[in-house]
């Protein structure tokens, strides 16, 4: 999960204040603060983002403001040990955890949202809808992220975060490794959106900003994948009950179209969108049309109505 675009977003300084994100704070599990951002009107159709594990809030900001453009009331958050949210005290990144958190956030709301989860925050979303009540969204969206997972691909990206424990010397340093894991995507010559994911310390190198307990979590789970956390995928989608949209990288080496049709078999309702030229990181490779994608199927399942239901 964690590579991101050195540009930063895609959002639009130029947006309509109305759908221009604002700053806000929520409370997770144990009151756990997580920071947040909103755009549009909290009285329409609420739409959850989750980003996946080693990203921040910032991923879905593009997003988020053109949900609202919609008619939507987007809201996203960082995740538990990531970006501007507080980290566990006690080193607590189970799947769990971040499904509290999430039901937390569900729980302020004025009517049940339509839930986006890219990677983590699709396992999130896919746990909270199937092991506690489906009636808690409207709709779900899983964004690279399924039953059946290819363990190099995943594997690839905890070598990823693993591999700079000492910080970059410079964000350009940053950028050249982001390029190094993802190279089909286009390079942009500036490096200043990496701000939102690295924090510079004392000592003059930048570091990215998640809590390094979080690999701990995210290592056994990998030692535990097929055994475990496949078989909980499983039983969880078999839960799932509301319409349900499938978004994969085309070029995705963790979810491949075997694990595509193996989730669609497991859930009867769901559709399937590849997103061509994308990767993993679907939304970061193809915003414009991951965002087609998602609007097409929300318009249908989850119209942008105003007001309380």
């Amino acid at each position: 999960d964690a590579p991101v675009s050195p540009a930063g977003d895609s959002s639009s300084s130029g947006s309509p204040a109305s759908q221009r994100l604002r700053r806000i704070e929520l409370k997770g599990a144990g009151g756990l603060r997580l920071a947040a951002e909103e755009a549009g009107d909290p009285a329409a159709t609420p739409v959850i983002l989750l980003h996946g594990g080693g990203q921040t809030r910032h991923a879905w900001a593009g997003t988020a403001e053109r949900l609202a453009s919609a008619g939507y009331y987007a809201l996203t958050f960082d995740a538990r040990g990531h970006g501007d949210s507080a980290w566990s005290d006690t080193g607590d990144y189970r799947a769990d955890a971040f499904a509290e958190d999430l039901c937390c956030v569900i729980q302020t709301l004025r009517r049940p949202p339509v839930l986006i989860g890219a990677s983590m925050g699709g396992m999130t979303s896919l746990i909270v809808l199937g092991e506690t009540d489906p009636a808690l969204a409207r709709a779900l969206v899983l964004v690279d992220i399924a039953v059946r997972l290819e363990t190099d691909g995943v594997q690839r990206i905890l070598n990823f975060m693993r591999a700079h424990p000492d910080g970059f010397e410079n964000l350009e340093a940053a950028a050249e490794a982001i390029y190094q894991y993802n190279p089909h995507r286009k390079r942009t010559g500036s490096t200043q959106g990496l701000r939102k994911n690295l924090r510079q310390r004392d000592n003059g190198r930048w570091y990215w900003h998640w809590d390094p307990k979080y690999l701990d979590e995210a290592n056994r789970a990998v030692d535990g994948e097929l055994l475990t956390l496949e078989s909980r995928r499983i039983d969880a989608a078999r839960g799932v009950r509301v319409p349900t949209l499938l978004v994969r990288g085309a070029q995705s080496d963790v979810l491949s179209t075997e694990g595509a049709k193996a989730l669609l078999e497991l859930i009867p309702q769901a559709e399937l969108v590849d997103v061509a030229e994308a990767g993993h990181m679907v939304a970061g490779d193809q915003n414009d049309l991951f965002g087609d994608a998602v609007i097409d199927f929300l318009r249908r399942h989850a119209p942008p109505e105003a007001g309380l239901a």
